[in-house]
């Protein structure tokens, strides 16, 4: 696989497939830029190398139809500001008036294109929306690992047409998972929050069977008990023995739940986490995951954590950076520590 170094890019168009789904507040402005800056490094050494850089990104779910709220031009300021150059905002991501821009780019110009998704084609792979795509281009940059398990158009259908490789972020992403698979340092703690226990249980298995301890938060555990589900290593995973309830149901892990993870991970040398204990979008059910997450931090060598919430709830207690890792993906994250195959990856050469 290559990666963005071997790519001499002086006066290249360098179609960079990035992922600024980012979170909007209710008038349209970005809430939390973190995928953003987090891909700076890469659009930073496109422009340094003399890159013409073209951008392109989904925002969202419009089910391939047009929305003012979900367009690009919403990332735009954001992005100025971190770049510190001008960014040319395109109303498509394909079309003549695009394809003509583009082609009349000069060495460090900066173009974001329209949101993908308002094309029902990107999520189909289909091979005309790809080739458009892919014609805007004469180099091929994925960074966007928070979609390297979908089979879109920008995902898998442009690299089989053009120079590709991977970015910084990229590599960074993949480096920073694979140290939780190869030979980490033990004890090793993992936790695994949130709920949906079909899309947790891979992972929760393949983790289970590297990790020291699983330790699962309340809801997660709830359904697991609900729904009678089998557990392949059940003598590793931890159930909370206690949570705060409301509503009836337990919205957060419980006083001596929370004593007993703290512990856990500060014995720990290696963390993996992935979903909050607790409805932490209400405070009152967010004290346990930011007692455990302070522990962590405090007294964990290699801390890894990911995941659209866990993030979400990290941003807002301001601990985010304090974690030796943090994966932009959520359900991407979960499938390669589950051992699977993503798409994206295998588009640009990574298992062969």
């Amino acid at each position: 696989m290559k990666w963005l170094s071997d790519f001499s890019l002086q006066g290249q168009r360098v179609l960079l497939r990035a992922d600024f789904n980012v979170p909007l507040k209710d008038n349209g402005d970005v809430a939390d830029d973190f995928r953003i800056r987090a891909t700076l490094p890469t659009m930073e050494y496109i422009l340094s190398r003399g890159g013409k850089l073209i951008i392109i990104s989904h925002l969202g779910d419009p089910e391939g139809l047009c929305s003012e709220r979900l367009s690009m031009q919403n990332v735009k300021e954001k992005l100025e500001q971190h770049l510190k150059v001008p960014v040319e905002f395109m109303k498509d991501c394909v079309g003549r008036e695009t394809k003509e821009r583009v082609k009349n780019m000069q060495e460090g110009e900066v173009l974001l294109l329209e949101n993908l998704r308002f094309h029902k084609e990107e999520e189909e792979n289909d091979k005309g929306f790809a080739k458009e795509l892919a014609g805007l281009g004469e180099v091929y940059i994925n960074d966007a690992f928070g979609v390297a398990h979908r089979k879109h158009a920008s995902v898998v259908g442009v690299p089989a047409l053009l120079s590709s490789a991977g970015g910084l972020l990229l590599k960074k992403e993949i480096e920073g998972l694979q140290k939780l698979l190869k030979d980490p340092e033990r004890p090793m703690v993992a936790i695994v929050g949130g709920r949906k226990i079909e899309s947790k249980l891979p992972v929760i298995d393949r983790i289970a069977k590297l990790a020291d301890e699983v330790l699962l938060g309340n809801l997660l555990a709830n359904e697991i008990e609900q729904k009678g589900t089998v557990l392949r290593y059940k003598d590793k995973i931890v159930f909370p023995p206690d949570g705060l309830p409301g509503g009836g149901k337990e919205y957060d892990i419980g006083p001596e739940t929370t004593k007993m993870y703290q512990e856990k991970v500060r014995a720990a040398k290696t963390v993996f986490w992935s979903g909050p204990l607790g409805k932490y979008e209400d405070e009152q059910y967010a004290e346990g995951s930011k007692a455990v997450a302070e522990a962590i931090v405090e007294d964990t060598s290699y801390a890894v954590a990911g995941g659209g919430n866990l993030l979400d709830f990290l941003g807002r207690y301001g601990l985010r950076d304090k974690f030796d890792h943090i994966s932009t993906g959520g359900s991407s994250m979960l499938a390669f520590l589950a051992g699977e195959e993503l798409p994206g990856l295998k588009a640009l050469g990574y298992y062969d």
